[in-house]
């Protein structure tokens, strides 16, 4: 089982700029292809990006192209969300989720097997 921790949540204005953390707690990351997705309230989860296990896969929606970069650290057995230049639509929880399945390929349509608890990110005009 692994437990997956999000962090780095918060108030930001239009424009701004926050960084959002991944973690497992008390296992790794390694060996998972991991994803972001996002709930904005009254509307359905979407995918935001992802990244394979080696870091050799990435993929984002639309939304995020240009504006979101997903990396991971292995080290640190983190992996990060970084979202410049935000905007009013982006507020949202912003999930972390992870699967054994996607080690190799990183995909936004999938099943992914792990999921965090979520992280509320709020952006005003």
């Amino acid at each position: 089982q692994v437990q997956l921790v999000e962090s780095g949540g918060g108030l930001v204005q239009a424009g701004g700029s926050l960084r959002l953390s991944c973690t497992a707690s008390g296992s790794t990351l390694d060996g998972l292809g991991i994803a972001w997705y996002r709930q904005a309230p009254g509307k359905e989860r979407e995918g935001v990006a992802c990244i394979s296990d080696r870091s050799d896969g990435e993929w984002y929606a639309d939304p995020a192209k240009g504006r979101f970069t997903i990396s991971r650290d292995k080290a640190e057995n983190m992996v990060y969300l970084q979202m410049n230049n935000l905007k009013p639509e982006d507020t949202a929880v912003y999930y972390c989720a992870a699967d054994h399945r996607l080690s190799k390929i990183c995909a936004l349509d999938f099943p992914y097997n792990y999921w965090g608890q979520g992280t509320l990110v709020t952006v005003s005009a």
